[in-house]
């Protein structure tokens, strides 16, 4: 069953892989991270991407956070999360491509877990991807789910950076 409005997040953990070696350039260890710890009294704008450095999501989805995160911050969200079923080290390589820093934390699933948790999981193994998780957008208000947006294949709009600004803005 997907996670709804008036919910409280599951419990979970996701990792996040913060910094890079200065020898190598490689992402540094992954760390466990407890969800329920981290959105505790928080307002944290959690996005969900298929997969990093995918089309849509490369192009338009997670550039439109970073280029809106000042405003979506103003508008009373603590944190930004991208989520996706990906290893730490694939998100924060992502992420330093996308200059995300101080802007948009890069949060793995890398087993699908906390997905599967959210009710957000998507079979796209016909496309060679596994199970991933559907695009989608929440703002959460210390645990509990105030909006979520999840977009059907093909489909960028409820999830996007500008329609949670307009959210935040209600």
């Amino acid at each position: 069953m997907t996670i709804e409005v008036g919910q409280t997040l599951p419990a979970g953990k996701l990792s996040e892989s913060i910094g890079f070696d200065p020898e190598n350039g490689c992402p540094l260890k992954p760390e466990p991270k407890d969800v329920g710890e981290m959105v505790k009294g928080k307002t944290v704008v959690i996005f969900g991407v298929p997969g990093a450095f995918t089309p849509l999501c490369s192009a338009e989805h997670l550039p439109g956070f970073v280029k809106h995160a000042d405003d979506i911050k103003a508008a009373g969200a603590d944190e930004i999360w991208c989520l996706a079923v990906n290893d730490a080290f694939v998100m924060a390589s992502w992420g330093r491509e996308n200059n995300v820093e101080g802007k948009v934390r890069m949060m793995a699933d890398g087993s699908a877990d906390y997905t599967k948790a959210l009710g957000l999981d998507r079979d796209m193994s016909g496309g060679g991807m596994g199970i991933r998780c559907y695009r989608f957008a929440m703002i959460v208000e210390d645990g509990v789910v105030k909006y979520i947006g999840v977009e059907g294949s093909g489909e960028f709009g409820r999830s996007k950076a500008e329609t949670i600004l307009e959210e935040l803005k209600k």
